[in-house]
């Protein structure tokens, strides 16, 4: 390979890495968002566990529906 390849192929390697990454935190940042929510809300209403549960699944809602976005614009 020569060092135009290499640099290319690197570029890639790390634009690869980055989109994974954000995945992650992008999905794991929705949940907990979700669940502090939840228990804040189930704290003052008094409804535990429903809105614990109920904001934990919209979290993660939320979570796969940015994944698709950030698939769709790469």
């Amino acid at each position: 390979m020569s060092k135009k390849e290499d640099k290319k192929h690197n570029r890639e390697l790390l634009r690869s890495l980055y989109m994974v990454s954000q995945m992650g935190v992008t999905i794991a940042a929705c949940v907990i968002i979700g669940v502090l929510l939840g228990r804040f809300l189930d704290g003052v209403l008094n409804t535990s566990p429903f809105l614990l549960i109920i904001f934990s699944l919209l979290g993660a809602g939320a979570g796969f529906r940015a994944i698709f976005e950030l698939a769709k614009k790469s």
